[in-house]
This record gives C-alpha cells, sequence and structure tokens, in this order.
C-alpha cells in the first residue's frame, strides 16, 4: 500500500477506489440506496426501507452458516462519492468459497461497462487473498442481473424456489464462478447444500 492510498483502501480499480464501510458510512449509503431504487423495487416489489443500509451492514448469516468474515465494501468514484457497493462473506459454508450478498451500481452507470469493471477488481482482490470460488444468488425473472452475472463467467448450480424477499416471493439461481481451475464437482464435494437435489 502506497502512503498517499488512504489506510481502509482494499483495492482499486480504474472506475474506482474500493474501501470497507462501517457505521459512519450508514447515511451516505442510506442516500445511494434511495437514489438508486431499482434493485429493491425489482426484488422486493418496494423501495429501500429507511434503515436499509444499517441493515445491510449488520444483517447476520443463518444460523449454522460457518464463514471468517462478513465486509460491506463502498465504491468510490475519483471525487469521492459513493457508486456502489457490494456485501462479501469470505469462506462462507467451505474455505474459500467467498459469496457475495449484495453488488449495486449506480442506476446511471447502468451499460457503461462500470459493473463488470468493479466486479473484475473484486474478482481480482478476492482471488489474492484465497478465494477459489465467488458464489452468489439470483433473482429469476431479473433478466437485467441474471444476463449480468451470467456474462460475469458465472454458472448455476441449484435453484431455491419461494423465497420470501420484501412483498414478494422469488426463486433464486444459485451460482458459482471458479477462480482457479477446479470444477463445479469439486465446488459441490465441500458444499454440498449447493447440489441441485439438496433440500
Amino acid at each position: 500500500m502506497t502512503a498517499d492510498v488512504p489506510p481502509r483502501t482494499l483495492f482499486e480499480t480504474a472506475a474506482a477506489r474500493a474501501v470497507e464501510l462501517d457505521d459512519d458510512d450508514i447515511p451516505s449509503l442510506q442516500q445511494f440506496f434511495e437514489r438508486n431504487p431499482v434493485y429493491f423495487l425489482s426484488v422486493n416489489g418496494e423501495g429501500p426501507s429507511t434503515d436499509e443500509a444499517r441493515n445491510e451492514l449488520h444483517a447476520p448469516l443463518p444460523d449454522g452458516w460457518p464463514f471468517t468474515w462478513k465486509r460491506s465494501i463502498g465504491f468510490l468514484d475519483r471525487r469521492g462519492h459513493l457508486i456502489g457497493m457490494a456485501n462479501v462473506v469470505a469462506d462462507l459454508l467451505a474455505r474459500g468459497v467467498w459469496h457475495i450478498g449484495l453488488f449495486i451500481v449506480a442506476t446511471d452507470l447502468h451499460g457503461t461497462g462500470t459493473a463488470q469493471a468493479l466486479h473484475q477488481g473484486l474478482e481480482r482482490w478476492a482471488a489474492a487473498q484465497g478465494a477459489r470460488w465467488l458464489r452468489l444468488g439470483v433473482v429469476s425473472g431479473n433478466a437485467r442481473a441474471e444476463r449480468f452475472w451470467t456474462q460475469c463467467g458465472y454458472l448455476d448450480l441449484r435453484m431455491r424456489e419461494g423465497l420470501p424477499m420484501g412483498k414478494r416471493v422469488n426463486d433464486v439461481r444459485v451460482m458459482t464462478k471458479p477462480l482457479t481451475g477446479e470444477t463445479l464437482a469439486d465446488y459441490l464435494a465441500i458444499v454440498p447444500r449447493d447440489c441441485p437435489d439438496h433440500p
């Protein structure tokens, strides 16, 4: 890390600097959500709640799910403005499996390549920290998100049906992207709950 890079910087891309968000960032994150409600409207059937940012930073993982750490990452442009965010969990369910719980980029940047650049930076950083797979869930029917993650190289694992989200009940495609040349069979051997026939 160079002397002129703020200490909370995790990584940098041509599009933004990635920083770890904390409670001091809740007001700016809440404003970001309210300015960019598309994800919440499409997935939850309603805009972000008044405490959406706090919930994103502090929402617990399901009981019994092992993990190493959970971080909320903010993507700041050159002016220091928040243009995107991601929630990332390291070693979820198995060592080397990193889960992206939420990934939102400002609506006015959709179609510009910014989301792809931010994801590539996140992927490189995760791999350098020991990630062997990236994992996520995308709501079935959210065509833009499904297309984005497929173009990023994610592969289908299973469908989880009937998950309540806000005012909606959604089916969710569980997907993964191998980062080290391993196969889906290798992944499913250490994360059997993602097998298609797992209850």
